[in-house]
């Protein structure tokens, strides 16, 4: 659970980044100026340049300069800054109920057994989530879609997993959403699953005791999920790689 270095940007940075997704930065390139983006910010030229440089340096936009102005297009990192703080804005005046994410099952690397294991986490687990989890992860690789909703995360409320250290190593914090577990609804596979048959809730039901679980603080790979839970989701929902899953998250 390494933590990857955090962009930041203040918030005036946001405003401007902001501004340039209003004027068609999501959907490609916009043409802007210095002096048009310090009229819109009512600030100065030299004020709109900062910002911009700013925000080109956290690696929010990428600009192509010409003679009248610069084409700015706005970065997956750029969307994804603007999208937690759209869940912010949520948080304050919504009710939040949950994040549905979709996904395929894959193969980890085998991290997840040694980690959940580990017992400055496991003693955590079976205090805050009120089990022991099975030492591994169910790992989900989300679709487009749902890697850029993953940014609802931050209107929900986690729980919170304390770093902790040993003789040989630190090891970082972590947050857990509770999250329900729904396999393809496929009549087909649905029959496919029935046969293999699950060891605990139906095979073609929902799971509703999972977590998702994730380093906290960190920008990490968006795109994919890990999820931890009392039983092997594999079993209990007959899970194969490539089986299709939909994720609802924090909806407790």
């Amino acid at each position: 659970m390494a933590e990857a270095p955090v962009l930041a940007v203040g918030y005036d940075e946001l405003a401007t980044l902001k501004l340039l997704a209003l004027d068609g930065g999501f959907d490609g390139q916009s043409k802007t100026s210095c002096g048009m983006l310090a009229d819109r910010l009512d600030a100065s030229n030299q004020t709109a340049s900062r910002r911009l440089q700013s925000l080109e340096d956290a690696g929010l936009i990428e600009r192509e300069r010409v003679t009248d102005g610069q084409w700015v297009r706005i970065t997956d990192d750029g969307e994804h800054a603007l999208r937690r703080e759209y869940a912010e804005y949520r948080r304050l005046f919504e009710r939040a109920s949950d994040v549905s994410l979709s996904g395929t099952v894959t193969g980890g690397m085998g991290e997840g057994r040694h980690y959940i294991s580990l017992p400055g986490y496991m003693a955590q687990f079976a205090e805050r989530l009120g089990y022991e989890p099975f030492p591994g992860t169910l790992n989900v690789s989300l679709d487009v879609e749902s890697a850029r909703a993953r940014a609802g995360f931050e209107a929900l409320r986690p729980v919170h997993i304390d770093g902790w250290e040993d003789n040989d190593r630190t090891y970082g914090p972590a947050v857990c959403y509770p999250a329900t577990v729904v396999p393809d609804a496929d009549d087909a596979t649905v029959e496919n699953r029935a046969k293999k048959g699950g060891t605990g809730e139906s095979a073609a039901d929902a799971y509703r005791n999972a977590h998702v679980i994730a380093p906290e603080r960190t920008h990490h790979d968006e795109g994919q999920l890990e999820l931890i839970a009392p039983d092997r989701l594999r079993d209990e929902l007959a899970l194969e790689d490539g089986d299709d899953l939909e994720i609802h998250v924090g909806g407790r």
